[in-house]
C-alpha cells in the first residue's frame, strides 16, 4: 500500500526545511564546518535522531536542530539543503509544498536575512528544474518564520511581507510553545495584518488551548501549525484515554468546547503531524501511538484536517509513511486519503485560481 500511496499527488504544509535534511548531506556538510556529530554513517546518524527526539518533550526535541542549523549558516549550505529538500518532496509524490524555516537562525556566517532567503529562493528553483528534467512537475514556496522565544518577530514580519517575490507565501511563528504565547508579538501580527499577509502559527503542540486562543485571535491565524491539542476541548463519552481506539465513537456524543466549535465551524486547518505528536507527547491525554491519535475523530467531527511530516529526519518519514500509518491505524481507503489531500490543497496559501487548479490536480492524480 505504500507504494501505491507514494504515487499518489499530495500537499505538504508543515515542513520544517532545518528538519528535513538527508544524514549524507549533514555528514558532507558537517566535515567541512568541522562538526561533531554522534554518528559517522548515515544510517546510524538517522537512528540518533529518532531516539534523541523521541523524548516526549518538545525543548529536548527542539535542541537537535543545533547540528542540523549549524551546516545551513552559508549560501551554498542554505541552497544544497533546500534544492534537496524539493527532490526529496517530489520523490515523496509531492506536488505542492510550503517549507518554513527561520531566517534568523542562519546568520552565524554572516549572511543578511535577505541573502538568506535568496539563498533558500535559488535551492528551491534549482530543485523544481531538476524535478522537471527527470519528468515530474512540483511547486514550492517558502513560509518565513520567527521564533517566538525571541525579540525580533516584528523584523521578520517585514522581511516576510518584502520577501514576496521570493517565493514567500506567508509567515509563521515557531519555537518553544508552553510559555510563549502568540500575544507576545502583537506587533508582528499587526503588521502582517495591514499588509493582509497570510499567518500560521505553531500552537496546540506542547500548550493547550490558551495557546491555540492566541494564535487565533492575537495572531490572527488562517492555520493551526499541529493543533492537535484542541482535543482538550472535547468531552468524550467514556473520556480521552483511548478514545481514538474505539472506532465506533459516535462523533454525534462528542460535545465541542467552545474554542473547538470556532475552530470547527470555521474551517480552520489543523497541521496535524501523526509522528512529531507522538514524539513530544503532543496527546498524551489520548494515548501514546500512532492508533491513539485523536485525528481520525477530529476528521469525522467535521475539522479541516491535514496531515504533514513536521521533521522528515527527526521522525524518519514521509508523507507516505505518514498516511500510510493512517491508513493502518484507521482502515482508510483511497477516499478518505483523497479527501485529507484536498483538504491541504484548499488550505494553501495561494490564490484562489491556483488553489482550485491544485485541487483539480489531487482529485485527477487520485482518480487517474
Amino acid at each position: 500500500m505504500s507504494d501505491a500511496i507514494r504515487a499518489l499527488p499530495k500537499v505538504s504544509l508543515h515542513a520544517h526545511l532545518d528538519g528535513g535534511l538527508r544524514p549524507q548531506t549533514l555528514l558532507e556538510l558537517g566535515a567541512r564546518v568541522g562538526l561533531e556529530l554522534p554518528a559517522s554513517d548515515p544510517a546510524s546518524l538517522g537512528d540518533w535522531f529518532l531516539a534523541a527526539c523521541t523524548s516526549g518533550s518538545l525543548p529536548e526535541y527542539l535542541t537537535t536542530f543545533d547540528l542540523t542549523l549549524a551546516v545551513m549558516q552559508t549560501r551554498d549550505g542554505l541552497e544544497r539543503v533546500a534544492r534537496e529538500f524539493v527532490e526529496d518532496l517530489a520523490a515523496d509524490g509531492v506536488v505542492y509544498g510550503e517549507v518554513r524555516w527561520a531566517p534568523e537562525l542562519h546568520q552565524g556566517a554572516g549572511l543578511t536575512l535577505e541573502e538568506a532567503v535568496a539563498a533558500v529562493a535559488d535551492g528551491f528553483a534549482q530543485g523544481e528544474r531538476a524535478v522537471a528534467l527527470a519528468g515530474g512537475r512540483i511547486r514550492v514556496r517558502q513560509l518565513i518564520t520567527a521564533m517566538r522565544q525571541n525579540d525580533r518577530s516584528a523584523e521578520i514580519a517585514r522581511l516576510a511581507i518584502a520577501s514576496r517575490d521570493a517565493g514567500v507565501v506567508g509567515f509563521d511563528l515557531a519555537g518553544p510553545e508552553d510559555g510563549f504565547l502568540p500575544s507576545r508579538h502583537a506587533e508582528a501580527f499587526a503588521i502582517l495584518a495591514e499588509a493582509l499577509f497570510p499567518v500560521t502559527v505553531h500552537a496546540g503542540e506542547a500548550a493547550g488551548v490558551d495557546s491555540i486562543r492566541s494564535a487565533l485571535v492575537d495572531g490572527r491565524a488562517l492555520r493551526l501549525g499541529h493543533g492537535v491539542r484542541i482535543a482538550d476541548d472535547l468531552e468524550v463519552p467514556g473520556g480521552r484515554a483511548g478514545a481514538a481506539r474505539r472506532g465506533a465513537t459516535d462523533a454525534a456524543d462528542v460535545r465541542l468546547g467552545e474554542l473547538a466549535a470556532w475552530v470547527r465551524d470555521r474551517r480552520i486547518p489543523l497541521e496535524l503531524s501523526p509522528s512529531s505528536n507522538v514524539q513530544t507527547a503532543g496527546f498524551a491525554d489520548w494515548g501514546a501511538e500512532i492508533a491513539d491519535h485523536p485525528i481520525d475523530l477530529l476528521r469525522r467531527l467535521g475539522f479541516a484536517v491535514t496531515v504533514n511530516t513536521d521533521n522528515r529526519l527527526m521522525s524518519r518519514t514521509s508523507l507516505t509513511r505518514e498516511l500510510t500509518l493512517l491508513a493502518d491505524a484507521f482502515g482508510y481507503g483511497l477516499g478518505d486519503l483523497e479527501r485529507l489531500q484536498v483538504t491541504a490543497a484548499e488550505a494553501a496559501f495561494l490564490p484562489l485560481a491556483e488553489r482550485e487548479e491544485l485541487v483539480a490536480r489531487v482529485r485527477d492524480g487520485f482518480r487517474s
